[in-house]
């Protein structure tokens, strides 16, 4: 048993992390008891829009979607600035926990000062690995994400104490998701990247920018930590409207295969060279065999999102448009981005494939 501690810390985080999205009660109980085992009472999340709270209503940017027909079924059919018709994947986390139904966004001047002990989002739409990715779209970047992780540190000692705050993030939950952008919004529209970068040479570039950051957290007392892969690009509707094709574009799904690969390695390295615990969890493999079996997950549309056309509207260009009558049946909510739906599923799929791997 001693000997596999830091696994054994690795499946329950992610038993932790994925248990309660499915069905029974008993698995939010089976979450509670781990979160006790291991003091985890606070979710810190760092990545893109797949994350993000709401942090870009707060900034100067185009890239918001605090406005109806984002967030129609969240509660209160309230916009909040999540880019989905629901509640975001690290909000199904914290309300396993039990502390809170959702994770805020540390941006947001409504944030209580009590509701910081249980996490926070400091995640910003359209952003990246690549600092580059961001300023395209002036969003915050991975290492503006990470100064404000800093300045919720302060905040959280004055209000719990220097030990109790260094308790609370040493036992808390890291969750980074993006790298989409760096890609969609960024080295296949800005000719920048691609003059100094090959796509290998970039995929590279992108995974030591992530090592980069995962070192940071750990510098402010991280050691938990679970990275979220990049989806299949090419069979987002965007991209395949873009690309004039009714199948998912595998140019772009084998740059995703080969990202992913890059980043499983690292964190690898980083788990047995640091006192750091990482798991990965496998978006491209989940969402992808969503799309090819829609049937097992009570699917039936798969090819658009929910929103207008489904083939090219996100963002602003949704704002105030009709949508499908039942966004349960889709995997997309807008042309990019997955329905609440399909957040539950990336959830209750991952848990099999760490259970697996883990032989738990």
């Amino acid at each position: 048993m001693v000997e596999k501690k830091g696994t054994l810390v690795i499946v329950e985080l992610g038993l932790l992390l994925l248990l309660p999205l499915l069905s029974g009660a008993l698995d939010i109980v089976k979450a509670r008891e781990i979160a006790a085992r291991y003091n985890v009472t606070c979710i810190l999340v760092f990545g893109d829009s797949s994350v993000d709270s709401g942090n870009n209503n707060f900034i100067v940017t185009t890239i918001k979607s605090n406005f109806l027909p984002y967030g129609k079924d969240f509660f209160n059919g309230r916009p909040t600035g999540r880019f989905s018709n629901g509640r975001l994947a690290t909000d199904f986390i914290a309300d396993a926990i039990g502390y809170t139904k959702t994770i805020p966004a540390f941006l947001d001047p409504n944030l209580k000062l009590e509701d910081l002990p249980h996490g926070a989002s400091f995640a910003s739409a359209a952003s990246g690995y690549d600092d580059f990715t961001a300023n395209i779209s002036s969003v915050l970047s991975l290492p503006r994400q990470l100064k404000y992780l800093m300045h919720y540190k302060v905040k959280l000692r004055k209000l719990v104490g220097q030990k109790r705050a260094e308790d609370i993030i040493r036992t808390a939950v890291f969750v980074m998701s993006m790298g989409t952008n760096d890609f969609l919004q960024d080295y296949y529209l800005d000719p920048t990247r691609p003059k100094q970068f090959t796509v290998e040479e970039y995929q590279n570039y992108l995974v030591s920018c992530m090592a980069n950051a995962i070192q940071t957290m750990h510098r402010l007392g991280g050691t938990k930590l679970v990275v979220v892969g990049v989806p299949p690009l090419g069979c987002m509707p965007l991209v395949k409207t873009i690309m004039d094709t009714t199948t998912c574009a595998e140019n772009y799904n084998k740059v995703a295969v080969s990202l992913n690969s890059k980043i499983q390695e690292k964190l690898e390295t980083i788990s047995t060279t640091s006192r750091m615990e990482t798991a990965f969890v496998d978006a491209y493999g989940i969402i992808q065999n969503a799309i090819n079996n829609p049937a097992l997950y009570g699917l039936s549309e798969t090819s658009k999102g929910c929103c207008g056309t489904g083939t090219i509207e996100f963002g602003d260009s949704c704002r105030g448009l009709e949508t499908c009558t039942d966004p349960e049946k889709y995997v997309f909510w807008d042309a990019v981005h997955p329905t609440e739906k399909m957040y539950k599923i990336l959830a209750e799929e991952a848990i099999k494939a760490l259970a697996q791997k883990f032989r738990v």
